[in-house]
């Protein structure tokens, strides 16, 4: 994707897009509904035109060619099976359309139900199939073409919770055996976090960033990423000081602490937003030695099962939510009390407070 921009009209659908996704991946664009993502899948599909910027399939300029001139398939989130055909001659039916030799077409068509654990469906219709293999039959239907990218638009969406989580593993599976890459659009942040190599976040038409799932998790380039992505306290500070990629900011109670913060997006003197992700916090009575920590006053607890959910209120009225062991819960630690919380040097990261402006 070169500078790819998506127009309807005075509307912005997509702005800049650009980045480029590696041979192989499994490729995520995850963002909240209205963002651009299915326009961007549509535009790599050819279903929409490019209203300006390149996008490369291989290393060929593909942004003027029709859908059928481009080597991708597309998995919707409505199978589309012919009813009246098995499973063998649904798949079957792409490379019988190409010309493909009877004998190859064959061949190809049971490899692919192999890979889709249904080689023992091939004889059955789709509504004697269930929910998640029609969806394993669509997949396989795509693949049979040997595309060089697999386009995905929420497939899994139709799905019960059980069997669409089931679905994730079963998904990543098929695609590191086949080896294509696959581009999957969905809103679900866990679904792109068990499946991707790489994701791209957006909101709003704009890419906020791109990167792996540990990346995107513990290094969001953006207040959007931090909260989109997973829970992430927000405390609004100052950096008094900036240098060499660390910032020293103030929080409640005066409490001067070191933090990371990405080159250039937050200057001397100026606002910013401490990201902290909740699991990151260690509460207990007594002040750390280290000085990385703050108190605060215990507002809730709720019992999670494995976590207990503490709601916490700091000098500032800012809540912090932290989770905590139930097994290694602190001494003291009732609704009221007063209490210290505390982190590692790498659980916090300053991000800027402003979104990235969109073109009119």
């Amino acid at each position: 994707m070169q500078e790819v921009h998506k127009r309807y009209g005075s509307f912005v659908a997509v702005q800049r897009g650009h980045f480029d996704i590696p041979r192989g991946a499994f490729f995520s664009m995850l963002g909240p509904s209205g963002c651009g993502k299915t326009t961007m899948l549509r535009m790599i599909a050819g279903f929409e035109d490019v209203t300006s910027g390149r996008i490369c399939l291989d290393g060929v300029d593909v942004s003027k060619l029709p859908p059928y001139r481009r080597n991708v398939n597309t998995v919707f989130q409505q199978y589309a099976l012919f009813p009246h055909l098995n499973v063998f001659d649904n798949v079957a039916f792409g490379p019988r359309i190409k010309g493909v030799a009877d004998a190859e077409v064959s061949s190809r068509v049971k490899q692919m139900l192999e890979v889709v654990r249904l080689a023992d469906f091939a004889q059955r219709r789709p509504d004697q199939l269930s929910g998640g293999q029609r969806q394993r039959v669509a997949l396989a239907r795509a693949l049979v073409n040997l595309p060089s990218a697999l386009l995905l638009d929420e497939p899994l969406s139709a799905l019960d919770a059980k069997l669409r989580q089931a679905m994730q593993i079963e998904l990543k599976r098929i695609q590191r055996e086949v080896g294509i890459t696959f581009v999957f659009v969905t809103h679900d942040q866990e679904e792109a976090l068990t499946m991707s190599d790489q994701i791209a976040v957006m909101s709003e038409g704009h890419v906020e960033q791109v990167g792996t799932p540990e990346e995107i998790y513990h290094s969001p380039a953006s207040v959007f990423v931090a909260g989109f992505i997973g829970t992430a306290n927000l405390l609004p500070t100052i950096a008094l000081r900036v240098e060499g990629g660390r910032a020293t900011v103030r929080l409640a109670g005066g409490v001067l602490i070191d933090a990371p913060v990405a080159d250039g997006s937050v200057a001397s003197g100026s606002d910013g937003i401490l990201m902290l992700r909740p699991e990151r916090i260690r509460l207990g009575p007594t002040a750390p030695s280290h000085g990385r920590g703050i108190p605060v006053t215990v507002t809730g607890i709720v019992f999670q099962g494995p976590v207990l959910r503490c709601a916490l209120r700091d000098g500032d009225d800012n809540e912090i939510i932290a989770h905590v062991d139930d097994d290694e819960r602190p001494e003291g630690l009732t609704l009221g009390a007063s209490m210290w919380a505390t982190w590692d040097p790498t659980a916090v990261r300053l991000l800027p407070p402003r979104p990235i402006p969109i073109e009119s």
